[in-house]
């Protein structure tokens, strides 16, 4: 029933049966993190950097009915140009969306989800979900985080998205056992700043040590995904002060519009985007490509433990 609605792509699958390197890619990010041609030229390039690495690239996203693992360059051109057209599908989308062949981006929950039914141990993203600033009032908590309690996948990022409550998002992850580790820092990276003013969990130094940490996890089998948070290079960060600032002009202007649910991340970050004049949009793209590197090194260094 499972193989009705999963189309594996041929590099991915031989990848996979030959215990060679996968790393997921969401298309979330593609449809409703960047405008386009950004959009669709930081995908190809995401792509080819996994390449690059020794690795193979499988971009996730639901098309004409089926959970397509690893796409085509036309098939990533159509989830750019269509754009905030196109569905974001999280968890409790998927079915609707099969049943009735509606396209769809999919979130970190969803990408999660269809990397572990196709057998991928590493998804690299920019940043995950997590509990909403005010979530007390709105209960705005992300599928994300329940989703990494349960799913067996990696996920690098750079910490959690800013625009988020990242201590009550680290309380939620540590109540459901989902570790954050932090590639060579001991502080938790805040997506556009490596600062957070919180701490991770652990501090790893070395891809090899975090594959052995994922081996020992599901051998043991404790359910549920690891996120590393690897901090956004030095050079092309935002500052943690500027970035708390803008996030609450756009906080403010969300709530003056009643924006909720799943269109309140898009808005936060397009008003980001729009305060800082690109330049949130620039340091997206540079926390992506440093994820990427990251995830190849760990899909590496996973294969050759299985060995």
């Amino acid at each position: 029933m499972i193989q009705d609605y999963l189309d594996i792509h041929p590099t991915v699958q031989h990848a996979l049966e030959n215990n060679r390197p996968v790393v997921a890619l969401e298309s979330t990010i593609i449809s409703h993190g960047m405008p386009y041609p950004q959009n669709f030229e930081t995908a190809i390039e995401t792509e080819a950097l996994v390449r690059n690495a020794e690795a193979v690239p499988a971009t996730i996203a639901l098309l004409n009915g089926k959970i397509k693992v690893g796409l085509a360059h036309d098939e990533i051109e159509h989830l750019a140009k269509s754009g905030k057209t196109i569905v974001k599908a999280s968890r409790r989308d998927l079915p609707y969306l099969l049943c009735n062949s509606i396209d769809g981006a999919t979130t970190v929950a969803a990408t999660m989800i269809a990397a572990n039914l196709a057998g991928i141990k590493v998804f690299a993203t920019g940043g995950i979900g997590g509990v909403h600033r005010g979530a007390a009032e709105t209960f705005d908590i992300s599928a994300d985080l329940q989703e990494l309690a349960t799913t067996n996948v990696a996920v690098v990022c750079a910490g959690i998205k800013s625009i988020l409550d990242l201590g009550l998002t680290m309380e939620y992850l540590e109540t459901h056992g989902v570790p954050v580790l932090g590639y060579k820092t001991k502080e938790l990276p805040a997506f556009y700043s490596s600062k957070s003013g919180h701490s991770v969990n652990y501090t790893v130094e070395s891809p090899d040590q975090i594959a052995k940490v994922l081996n020992i996890k599901w051998s043991l089998n404790l359910k549920g995904g690891v996120v590393i948070a690897n901090p956004i290079p030095k050079d092309q960060e935002l500052k943690f002060e500027e970035v708390n600032q803008v996030i609450e002009i756009a906080l403010k202007e969300e709530k003056k519009l009643h924006i909720k649910g799943k269109e309140s991340t898009p808005f936060l970050l397009e008003k980001v985007r729009e305060l800082t004049g690109g330049r949130s949009l620039d340091a997206n793209s540079a926390l992506v490509r440093n994820n990427v590197k990251l995830a190849c090194d760990i899909a590496k260094a996973y294969c050759l433990q299985q060995r």
